[in-house]
């Protein structure tokens, strides 16, 4: 059994905002949803979140997906762990995680799980920094940890150590329940530190492991806004340097910003400042040029994305969208189409090869295959109170500046004539024309404009 205990209780108040620490994102994602997403991943059976300052934000997002301990007073690390009931009959082994380091990685959780046995019941994770500050010390022996001290306790020879506490660990859960009573607040802060435990454990014979990780920025805990910018940069490189290894084509990875939970095809292009967030899924051999926005789309093979936003719907194969398009609400486009500059659509079922070539909105909408639309075409779908549906037959043509009275059925192979307003519905094979007839009254342009 590996259970986990995620540290969220703190109110950051380096960060300066209105907003909970934990809940502010990294490419897109609350460090909370990292932790646990990791979590995920490695297998941990019993995860709690101890929460505090800002707890309602928190459990909203992660609703029941984890357990919660509430830590109200903070007194200490060791006193967070403490609020974690629900653990203290359960066998196995514990992480003791801050809510505040989200990068740590899959593979790190699980070296720091198969270092922590039996003969080493108490692991946590070190690294070395050019300037350790005020981090504690690790005073080790081979690969046993004699002590950690705290920087204001450090002598002469101890204050030049720069292998420091990252205050991440995996702990023997039975042993972790035994001997936390035995952790006290006898300190100027009066506060429990879980640090403690690496001398009780020593205390009553058991070894305890300092586990070097050599990229220090994995570990880093995240206090300000400036560190969570540090932070967003360190996770951009390792994703996006993860997909140029897999053959994508990222023109500029610094501009560049890609979510975790992304996939992206072999020989895609992503021009700089393409944003893609959520879980889309790419295929192979897509071109997003600049600007572009995907978020939680499924996009298939051989499209050109320019500058546009999508977010929550499907496109085929070998479609073009844009420049400056916007799909959103449950698109789904098919194969082979082209949407123009400045089209919108809303909740729109598109046909194969269908073309909406500029400046349309479509909404509520199921269009066929083979479709064309003129430039300023309306699906007018809300009535001030309800959403109304468009049904659009196959081999339909849509003049300039049509717009369609939802709700309204056009059949097959029907015409509408440029400028009308379509109120009722067209059957198959007919032209609809609803415009009123133009009018010359001679010389009343110049009667105006003399006024």
């Amino acid at each position: 059994m590996v259970s986990a205990i995620v540290m969220a209780a703190g109110k950051g108040t380096r960060m300066n905002s209105k907003k909970t620490k934990t809940m502010h994102k990294i490419l897109g994602k609350p460090m909370v949803e990292h932790i646990y997403d990791t979590l995920e991943k490695v297998g941990v059976n019993n995860k709690v979140f101890v929460v505090g300052h800002g707890r309602e934000s928190i459990m909203e997002y992660l609703q029941d997906k984890v357990q919660y301990a509430v830590q109200d007073p903070q007194l200490g690390t060791a006193h967070a762990v403490m609020q974690a009931q629900h653990l203290k009959n359960e066998t196995g082994k514990t992480l003791i995680i801050n809510g505040d380091c989200p990068l740590i990685t899959e593979e790190t959780y699980r070296l720091l799980l198969d270092k922590t046995t039996k003969e080493n019941p108490l692991v946590l994770l070190t690294t070395v920094l050019e300037d350790p500050k005020s981090y504690g010390r690790i005073i080790r022996e081979g690969n046993q940890l004699l002590k950690i001290v705290e920087r204001k306790d450090c002598n002469d020879k101890e204050v030049e150590i720069r292998e420091i506490n990252a205050g991440i660990y995996c702990v023997d859960n039975e042993l972790l329940w035994k001997y936390l009573p035995e952790v006290d607040n006898n300190n100027s802060q009066k506060e429990y530190y879980i640090t403690d435990l690496v001398q009780i454990f020593r205390k009553h014979g058991h070894k305890v492991m300092p586990l070097i990780i050599e990229d220090s920025e994995e570990l880093q805990g995240i206090n300000s806004m400036s560190e969570l910018a540090s932070a967003t940069k360190w996770l951009q490189r390792k994703v996006n340097s993860y997909w140029m290894s897999r053959g994508v084509n990222i023109i500029d990875p610094e501009r560049t910003y890609i979510s975790t939970d992304a996939i992206i095809g072999a020989d895609t292009i992503i021009y700089p400042t393409v944003r893609i967030e959520g879980k889309s899924i790419l295929g192979e051999d897509n071109i997003l040029t600049e600007g572009t926005y995907l978020e939680n789309v499924v996009l298939g093979q051989g499209n050109t994305v320019k500058s546009s936003r999508i977010t929550d719907s499907k496109v085929g194969s070998k479609v073009t969208i844009g420049p400056n398009s916007h799909l959103r609400n449950g698109c789904v486009i098919a194969d082979k189409c082209n949407i123009g500059n400045f089209v919108e659509m809303k909740n729109v079922i598109f046909g194969h090869d269908s073309k909406c070539a500029h400046l349309t909105y479509l909404g509520d909408t199921t269009v066929g295959e083979y479709c064309n639309f003129g430039c300023g075409v309306v699906t007018v779908n809300y009535d001030g109170k309800y959403k109304y549906h468009t049904e659009i037959g196959d081999h339909v043509f849509i003049g300039s500046n049509v717009n369609l009275i939802a709700p309204v059925n056009i059949g097959d192979y029907t015409v509408l004539a440029a400028g009308s307003t379509i109120t009722a519905d067209v059957k198959e094979g007919d032209l609809a024309i609803a415009r009123v007839r133009q009018e010359i009254k001679p010389g009343y342009g110049f009667k105006y404009l003399n006024k």
